[in-house]
This record gives C-alpha cells, sequence and structure tokens, in this order.
C-alpha cells in the first residue's frame, strides 16, 4: 500500500509543483519587473473592463525629459525614479479603487474612479505625491511627472484606446503648458498618429537635484 501510494503521490506532487511554477511565471511575465505594476498587455486587458464603471477616469502619465535623467545621472538613477514613480502611483490608485499599469519607457496609465466632475484635489495629490524628492545616494531628484486625465463624461461609451488617446493628448497639452495636469476637453487638440501623438518635445525641466 505504501509503494502504491509512493507510485500516485510522488507524480502527483511534481505536476503541482510544475504548475506552480508556471502560474508564477506566467504571473511574472504580465508584471513590469521594474515597478511591479501590470505591464502594458495586463494592464489593458483590465482596463478594458473597468472603463465599464459609471464613473472610471482613463489616465496617462509620463516623466518630463526622462531622458536628461538617465544622461546626467545615469541608467540606475533613471530606474530608481521610475521604480518610485510607478510605485506612488499604484499607491495612490489603490486608495481610490483603481489600478494603474506600465506602457513603457517612462510612460504609465490608470483606471481610477474620480467622480464624475472633475476632481483636482485628488489630481492635486498625485501630483505632489509623485513629485516627492527620490533619494539616490547622496543626491534626491524631484521629478516632474504631466498627467493627462479623460473623464467618464469626456468620451462616454468610447472603447479603451479612444480613452487613451483623449487622456494622451491631455497630458501632451500639460506638457506644453507647464501645468502638470489636464482634464481633456470634448474636442482633440493634438495630432496624433495611429492613435498616438505624433510628438513629444518637452518644454520644462523635469527634475530637480535637492
Amino acid at each position: 500500500m505504501t509503494n502504491l501510494f509512493a507510485l500516485v503521490a510522488l507524480p502527483l506532487l511534481g505536476w503541482l509543483s510544475h504548475t506552480l511554477w508556471l502560474s508564477r511565471q506566467l504571473h511574472a511575465a504580465r508584471r513590469d519587473p521594474l515597478t511591479r505594476l501590470p505591464a502594458r498587455d495586463a494592464f489593458t486587458s483590465r482596463a478594458h473592463r473597468a472603463i465599464r464603471r459609471p464613473h472610471a477616469s482613463v489616465l496617462v502619465l509620463d516623466v518630463d525629459r526622462f531622458k536628461e535623467i538617465n544622461d546626467t545621472y545615469g541608467h540606475a538613477a533613471g530606474d530608481a525614479v521610475l521604480a518610485a514613480v510607478g510605485g506612488r502611483l499604484g499607491t495612490w490608485c489603490r486608495a481610490r479603487g483603481g489600478f494603474a499599469g506600465r506602457l513603457g519607457g517612462d510612460e504609465f496609465a490608470a483606471v481610477v474612479d474620480l467622480g464624475p466632475l472633475p476632481d483636482h484635489d485628488a489630481v492635486r495629490a498625485l501630483n505632489d505625491a509623485l513629485t516627492e524628492p527620490v533619494v539616490i545616494g547622496a543626491t534626491a531628484l524631484r521629478p516632474r511627472v504631466s498627467v493627462g486625465i479623460c473623464g467618464p463624461d469626456t468620451r462616454p461609451g468610447a472603447p479603451l484606446p479612444v480613452r487613451l488617446r483623449t487622456a494622451d493628448e491631455a497630458m501632451y497639452a500639460a506638457k506644453t503648458l507647464g501645468t502638470r495636469w489636464r482634464y481633456a476637453g470634448a474636442h482633440s487638440t493634438h495630432p496624433t498618429i495611429a492613435g498616438r501623438r505624433a510628438g513629444r518635445p518637452g518644454t520644462h525641466t523635469s527634475l530637480t537635484a535637492l
């Protein structure tokens, strides 16, 4: 009986261990290894469902002149800034029942309930959190992040790509005007190519060494 149990149990345990390993590998692949936020595909899959909520807003964010961080302080500093921004964004979203993801590079996106009307206090709190200093060795850097928001009434019923593009355009406008964040208006204000902005010229310094 003991030998029979071993013959059955050992393969079963091996199969369970392999299944657990595969599950962990799949979970890891869906997470950005630097920020621990969902990667683009995982974020997009979840966001398609989340935007059906009545008061869901879609946000697009990026770090202004991120290349200057890498060029001036090194790629390790750039990674530290991205990890800090991603962590702070994720915390802010979870406190409001939402979630964030890293789309790639220095660009992030989020879906969160900000109510039926523009909630400038909530977005101001996000900006304050994102621009807290990031300490790297003996240097403290204060990143600057531009945020665009597509509110629930801006593109009601529109699919996710449209709402992301709308938030992206608002973010570009905020970056250009130096306002740090901007709610999207009823009409597009910047040309796009294949659903993305034609360019991203920045006019403001992205960080300050304290």
